[in-house]
């Protein structure tokens, strides 16, 4: 009695890294945030931008990198955001936006 069961199709992974908002509703943007979470079929994040439950979004999620030259890894991932959380969002005032993942690639760092 009282058990909670997970639904997750995938593992999420506490992870935080740089996350920029790039493009909204297929318009351009620029809203940088942190990752909460990531999993292969979304992510969590922080952010000030303003979204709502339904919208298209694409966002770049930037891994560093243990290479020589110090460089990074940016994933451009396009989904849709399917859960806002604004009560007790921490972290300066930025809420918190679960997106989906539903298509990825990696990008090379132009001055690499």
């Amino acid at each position: 009695m009282g058990r909670v069961i997970e639904q997750r199709k995938t593992k999420r992974f506490d992870l935080k890294l740089p996350l920029t908002v790039v493009r909204k509703s297929f318009q351009p943007v620029s809203s940088p945030g942190e990752t909460k979470n990531v999993s292969a079929g979304g992510v969590l994040f922080y952010s000030e931008l303003e979204a709502e439950v339904g919208e298209p979004i694409e966002y770049i999620i930037t891994f560093p990198t243990h290479s020589i030259n110090g460089g990074s890894v940016n994933l451009r991932c396009l989904g849709k955001v399917v859960r806002l959380e604004t009560n007790g969002a921490e972290e300066g005032g930025r809420r918190l936006i679960a997106a989906t993942l539903e298509r990825y690639e990696f990008l090379r760092e132009e001055n690499q």
